[in-house]
Order: structure tokens, then sequence, then C-alpha cells
């Protein structure tokens, strides 16, 4: 079996699920994270804990070599690690919004190109990029997340069309609301840079309306780890799987649905 993989941000949430359900289907993981003392209980299952900052060039080089000294080859690069860190377009200082395009897409794109010549000279590989349906639908205060989930979107589609006649596939996931720390963080800075001032009403209503999706009915990141897999056993996955269902629903209606309808109705909702 071509199994071997590196897994980003594994120490917790989707990464950590994933992590989890590979090793126990026999893939040869490696898990990186920057808090690699948060990787002990990967490590206990059988993971290879490797430190990976996605925003250190020495790091990411460093980790591919760990891989491929080791075992001689990587088969699977998920791509996972990532953050939001929300608040109004003209609250949030710009240092955080490239820092937010750093981990979330430049990262993960160097550590792409480290990663490509190896699955080239083998003839083989899959690349897994954890999107989000915020790259298709927007919403307020969370302006330079979605820009950076949008353009990882665009990033894919060209590269699946680039590396195909190499045997190289990509593979786009876009989570819906996953209970996962991910929460915590975007409201966290979302109260820190638009708790107060012209946009703290709006602040409010959002913080509110998170809070209930993703505390009470958002699903485990379990559900993403069982949709990686499956499109990891795939012989010819699709270029997107949407997890959970409801994901696949919102995505099916943002189609149909024109611009200012979809305005409307959010507009409606944090009313």
């Amino acid at each position: 079996m071509n199994n071997v993989v590196l897994i980003t941000g594994a120490s917790s949430g989707i990464g950590k699920a994933t992590a989890k359900i590979l090793i126990a289907n026999g893939y040869k993981v490696y898990a990186g994270a920057r808090r690699v003392e948060k990787l002990k209980e990967l490590e206990y299952l059988g993971a290879r804990i490797t430190p990976l900052d996605v925003t250190d060039e020495g790091s990411l080089k460093k980790a591919v070599e760990t891989v491929v000294e080791s075992e001689g080859r990587l088969d699977i690069l998920i791509n996972n690690a990532g953050y939001g860190a929300n608040g109004a377009i003209e609250d949030v200082p710009m240092s955080e919004a490239r820092r937010q395009f750093d981990v979330n897409l430049f990262g993960l794109a160097r550590l792409t190109q480290l990663v490509l010549p190896v699955m080239r000279k083998q003839g083989s590989g899959k690349i897994i990029n954890i999107s989000s349906i915020a790259g298709k639908i927007n919403m307020p205060l969370g302006g330079w997340y979605h820009a950076t989930k949008h353009a990882l979107e665009a990033y894919s589609d060209a590269l699946r069309l680039e590396v195909y006649r190499f045997g190289i596939k990509v593979i786009l996931i876009e989570p819906g609301a996953i209970k996962t720390e991910w929460d915590t963080v975007a409201l966290v800075n979302l109260m820190k840079y638009s708790g107060s001032g012209p946009y703290a009403d709006l602040t409010d209503k959002l913080t509110n309306k998170f809070r209930a999706a993703y505390r009470k009915g958002a699903p485990g990141p379990e559900v993403v780890a069982k949709t990686i897999l499956k499109a990891l056993r795939s012989r010819w996955p699709a270029a997107r799987y949407a997890a959970p269902f409801q994901a696949k629903v919102m995505l099916f209606l943002k189609r149909l649905t024109p611009d200012c309808v979809l305005d409307a109705a959010i507009k409606f909702l944090l009313k």
C-alpha cells in the first residue's frame, strides 16, 4: 500500500481525528504540529511525531526530509493547519490579515512545493487541502478568513490541473460547522478586534450565532476524518468533498441562490 501520510495541524480538531482514523486503518502517519506536546496521544497510537510550523521554511524542509529519509517516499500530504481571526475588515490589522494568508495559504503552498518533487519521482501521490464552505459562502466579520479559503479553492483547482499528468491527485475537503477549537479562536479574535466601536452590535449578534451553531448543533471532527478516508480510498476521487451533510445542502443552495437573495437572508438572520 502507498500509505505514508504527513498531516499538518495534527494536534487537535480535524487533523487529530484524521490521524487517528488513518492509523486505525493501517496508514503510516507522520503527525506534524507546532504544539508537539499535544501529540502524545497520537504517538501512543502509533504516529510518528514531527515538529511542524507551516510558516517556518526550516521546519517545513525538516518535516519532509524526516519522512522521506525514514520511508523513502511520501504518498499523501494532508494540508490541515489553519485558523481564523475574525473581525471587521476595517478593524483587523493588516499584519493579522497577512498572517492568516501565511498560515492558511502560503505555508500550505510552500509545503506542497517541497512534497511535489517526491511525488513526481514516485509517479503517484494525493494532496488533501482542508478548505471550508467559508471559501464559497461569506459572512460578515470573517472577510479575511473567507479570503484565504476562497484563494485556497482557486489554488487547488489550478494545482489539480497541473499535476494530474504525474499521477498526483489534488482533493479539496470543505467542512461546514464542526466542533473544534476553531470557533473559540475565531470568537476571541472577533471580540479583540471588533468587540467595541462601530461593529460592536454586529459582533454581539454574530458571536451568539456562532456559539449556537458550533456548540449545540455541530458534529465532531470525526465526520470530516471519515470523508478524508473515503477520498483516500477512492481510485478516482472527486475534486471536492463537503461534510457534514448540512454543508452539502448549504453549498447546493448557494449555487441556486442569487447574491441579492443570499445577502437579504444573512441580513435577516443577523437582525
